[in-house]
């Protein structure tokens, strides 16, 4: 299941549901701001992330400028109790599954979460198209054709 980290504020995050929703693709959502992450939860984004802290912080939030903290000089507990007390710090939305990561919305980025047999049969619907259109298919072999002469 997706689960979806939100402000309720964030523009990104109203972007991120209602792709979400558009797309049919069950999610829980959780705004973090009235309920914050629990340190579990937080170890569980964070071991999702390619490069820690950097990645969920969000430098221009509020907080990071009142709190005036070096993150690099942190302990990991110390982290994690930042993150605790100051949720808005994260980057919003999170949108995470088993697998996959992502912060803040990108309309590129989001389509990882669209199951896979539906990307397959998304593809094989293009196929069937391109593949029945004569115009489409004289124009993709013309494509072909310039992408090979390269």
């Amino acid at each position: 299941m997706i689960k979806l980290y939100i402000a309720s504020y964030c523009d990104s995050c109203k972007k991120a549901r209602s792709w979400l929703v558009e797309n049919q693709i069950p999610f829980e959502e959780r705004n973090i701001i009235n309920d914050p992450l629990t340190s579990e939860e937080l170890k569980e984004v964070l071991s999702k992330t390619e490069n820690g802290s950097e990645d969920i912080i969000s430098i221009r939030s509020k907080s990071y400028r009142e709190l005036n903290l070096d993150f690099e000089d942190l302990s990991f507990n110390e982290l994690i109790q930042v993150l605790e007390d100051h949720p808005d710090l994260l980057k919003h939305p999170i949108i995470f599954d088993e697998n996959k990561l992502q912060l803040g919305y990108n309309k590129e980025g989001i389509q990882q979460f669209v199951p896979r047999k539906v990307r397959r049969a998304t593809e094989k619907v293009f196929l069937t198209i391109l593949l029945n259109d004569e115009n489409l298919k004289a124009g993709s072999m013309d494509l072909f054709k310039e992408e090979k002469s390269i």
